[in-house]
């Protein structure tokens, strides 16, 4: 038990949408992830997709709609949901999902998710 500091995790890594596991709560992996550019339209089946801003901001894209995401706030994406996250410029994001879950929806196509 110690704290974790969310900065010094997101400065280990250079990649963008590709998260990286902090910490566990419960069966749940918490990531950070850096966004920028487009991220391809998927769904997650079983899960809701939870993301907070942590700096920056990014849009969320969910069918015919898009709603913009900034720092301070959390966007939660109902599961069976068809989403797709963008930013124009580099946003740091916390994410929370139950372990085991692929980030594209898709075992895959996913990212490995290490552990910092």
């Amino acid at each position: 038990m110690k704290p974790i500091n969310l900065t010094d995790k997101l400065n280990q890594f250079s990649t963008y949408y590709d998260p990286h596991v902090v910490a566990d709560y419960n069966d749940n992996d918490v990531m950070v992830a850096k966004f920028s550019g487009e991220f391809p339209f998927h769904l997650h089946e079983d899960t809701d997709d939870f993301f907070y801003v942590l700096q920056g901001e990014f849009t969320m894209d969910i069918e015919n709609e898009s709603f913009t995401v900034k720092a301070g706030e959390m966007f939660i994406v109902p599961k069976g949901v068809t989403h797709r996250p963008r930013a124009v410029e580099e946003c740091h994001v916390l994410l929370i999902e139950p372990k085991g879950t692929p980030n594209t929806g898709d075992a895959e196509t996913a990212s490995s998710k290490p552990r910092l």
